[in-house]
């Protein structure tokens, strides 16, 4: 007899989730872990729960990932374009020299053209987010420290730009104008982002008179204005990101948007969102061809970025430096979430999921025990002061 959980039983095991996991990371000393764990329960409590229980789990998802694309916004603040120019040129030709090895992986593990490009977008990206805190209790000083910040700052900021037009090319394939897409969703985030410093004023008035209604009512703008967005037509996701970028600079008490709204964000719907896509992983591929070549090309990845920044591209850091570019589960997952809206993409999303996974993990393992919980301040403000 097949065990199968009602919604209250999942329930109970996902609030205990929420309360173990991070304080198991922190043990571990990797804090930016939990997100992997989340993805493995998710995978783990796929076979035991109803499709009633998985549609509830996926749509709570839905707006946890909305909440990712939010906080990836507000993660990007970019410097002065003179300080920009050399990470973003060393980050362009960190890709380009990856870029065999990974579509050629894609390729063999069975993804068509367009997931395969889109895949190599995705795990050749870094999660700002997940590697910050491994950055900051780095042994990294001086001039090397900055500029390895930043490489992680132009790593995120193409994959965003890549996987933006990641829908259509899946859907309709490619064309000419896909190229202008690009192009226009990358100056229009430059521009956001600097755009940002004279609108943190709004953001910050708001934030400030929210008073101790605060944590509730940013969640609640943010899904208002995604909400009103996908009345208009303006694909919600989309929305979310660039609400992200506007609201950047505001902080409050010394603390950013994502630190007010962690509580929600952090704790509860985000969780929520890598759980679910967990769940969606086809479980029938997990002991796969596919599935055995994520892991493998996670290993294969991360020898080749170290034998690159050993020969090629070294970043002054030390040795294993490049491991603080290599985490990219947030990136993946939203790669995945793409591949999940097209007919078709389970493979595609299945393999790109579980080498996003492991990679993230295997690069958090490498690097030395971090102290503390994983940051939710905006990490590019260290750039800022500096700059």
């Amino acid at each position: 007899m097949r065990l199968e959980l009602n919604s209250i039983e999942t329930v109970i095991g996902l609030i205990l989730l929420l309360m173990a996991v991070p304080d198991i990371c922190r043990k571990l000393g990797r804090p930016a872990l939990a997100n992997a764990f989340y993805v493995i329960f998710g995978i783990l409590l796929n076979p035991l729960v109803d499709s009633e229980v998985e549609v509830m789990l996926v749509q709570a998802g839905h707006v946890g990932f909305l909440l990712v694309l939010f906080e990836v916004g507000l993660e990007i603040d970019l410097p002065r374009l003179s300080r920009f120019i050399r990470p973003l040129g060393f980050a362009l030709a960190w890709i380009i020299v990856q870029f065999p090895v990974v579509f050629g992986l894609s390729s063999l593990a069975g993804l068509n053209l367009a997931e395969a490009l889109i895949a190599t977008a995705a795990i050749t990206s870094c999660s700002l987010s997940m590697t910050f805190t491994a950055w900051k209790n780095s042994s990294l000083s001086g001039a090397p420290r900055d500029f390895v910040l930043q490489v992680m700052v132009a790593l995120e900021v193409l994959g965003i730009v890549l996987l933006s037009v990641g829908e259509p090319v899946l859907s309709h394939g490619f064309d000419w104008l896909i190229l202008a897409k690009l192009g226009g969703i990358a100056m229009t985030i430059f521009l956001i982002s600097r755009f940002a410093t004279h609108v943190s004023r709004l953001s910050q008035y708001i934030i400030e008179r929210a008073t101790h209604w605060r944590v509730h009512f940013l969640v609640l703008l943010v899904l208002a204005i995604c909400a009103l967005g996908d009345r208009l037509n303006l694909p919600a996701a989309k929305t979310a990101f660039f609400l992200g970028l506007f609201m950047s600079r505001a902080e409050f008490q010394d603390a950013g948007i994502a630190e007010h709204i962690a509580p929600i964000s952090r704790r509860f719907l985000i969780p929520l969102f890598f759980v679910s896509l967990g769940i969606l992983v086809n479980r029938e591929m997990l002991l796969s061809y596919t599935a055995i070549m994520g892991v493998c090309g996670a290993l294969l990845v991360l020898g080749v970025r170290g034998v690159i920044h050993r020969r090629w591209l070294d970043t002054g850091g030390g040795e294993q430096t490049y491991l603080l570019l290599s985490p990219n589960l947030t990136i993946v997952a939203l790669a995945a979430a793409s591949f999940l809206k097209v007919e078709g993409g389970e493979a595609a999303a299945t393999w790109t999921t579980l080498v996003g996974l492991f990679i993230s993990m295997f690069a958090l393992f490498l690097l030395p025990r971090q102290n503390g919980q994983a940051s939710i301040q905006h990490p590019t403000s260290n750039l800022q002061r500096s700059g």
